[in-house]
């Protein structure tokens, strides 16, 4: 599911979409289906790329969750977890010559993760997540985001990694039994806005009621007029995040995986 949404809502997927549309009033001319069929793509990849009505519905699946605080902080042996969100593997003309990238919003967590742990000083911090794609190259989240958080201060002792999830359950259900051996009594849980309602329910539906610490959008200081309003590569990822939940969601619920 996610690859196809990552297709669909990609300029790739856009493209090829308009082409086969515009391939089809080629074939058949005189075909209104043909012409609306065109008509109704362009529409529909216009807003999806226009960065402002994808974030009103991110507003909405984010809805009820405010920044984590110290009022929110819990009592007790506390886990920090925080969930990846995939690597950009770039390599250099040498071989063996590269550099794993945290893509925007894994950033972002990982910021959040360090502003949080700044806050509580929790026992334990769990980096979760591992390749979606087995054929990816890049370094698995997981060990992204741990790297990172050293260099940000994070004691590399307090660090766990999990790297073989390829999706938020298989996160759930990998980290849950990590932190029962660790003896921990409450997580806070660290993820985008967009993503914190299906990622709650998961590790909930695994016996753990997380606190939830959201973290920002990565592009929201550096949003102009342009990137808002016209049609962007920005506003077609954002669409693909919130179609992603939205499918998410249900498809979750439909499986058993999720308990609100």
């Amino acid at each position: 599911m996610a690859g196809l949404v990552h297709f669909f809502f990609s300029t790739t997927g856009a493209l090829a979409s308009l082409f086969a549309a515009i391939l089809w009033i080629g074939c058949r001319p005189r075909s209104l289906r043909a012409r609306r069929t065109l008509l109704t793509v362009g529409v529909i990849y216009v807003f999806a790329s226009i960065y402002s009505v994808p974030a009103q519905v991110a507003r909405v699946l984010s809805a009820g969750y405010a920044p984590f605080s110290i009022a929110d902080a819990p009592h007790g042996r506390t886990a920090l977890v925080v969930l990846g969100s995939g690597s950009v593997f770039v390599e250099g003309w040498d071989e063996g010559l590269h550099i794993d990238l945290m893509t925007p919003v894994e950033a972002s967590r990982v910021l959040e993760a360090w502003r949080v742990f700044r806050l509580i000083s929790p026992d334990l911090v769990v980096s979760s997540g591992g390749r979606p794609d087995p054929d990816d190259p890049a370094a698995p989240s997981g060990q992204n985001m741990r790297d990172a958080l050293v260099r940000l201060g994070v004691p590399d002792a307090r660090v766990l990694v999990e790297t073989m999830s390829q999706n938020t359950h298989d996160e759930a259900v990998i980290v849950a039994p990590m932190l029962r051996t660790h003896g921990v009594e409450h997580v806070v849980l660290v993820t985008s806005g967009t993503h914190m309602r299906r990622s709650l329910a998961v590790f909930r539906a695994q016996g753990w009621d997380a606190i939830p610490a959201i973290a920002s959008d990565p592009g929201r200081y550096t949003a102009s007029w342009r990137t808002t309003l016209l049609p962007s590569d920005r506003g077609l990822e954002m669409t693909e995040q919130v179609m992603h939940e939205l499918l998410g969601l249900p498809y979750y619920w439909l499986r058993g995986w999720e308990k609100f």
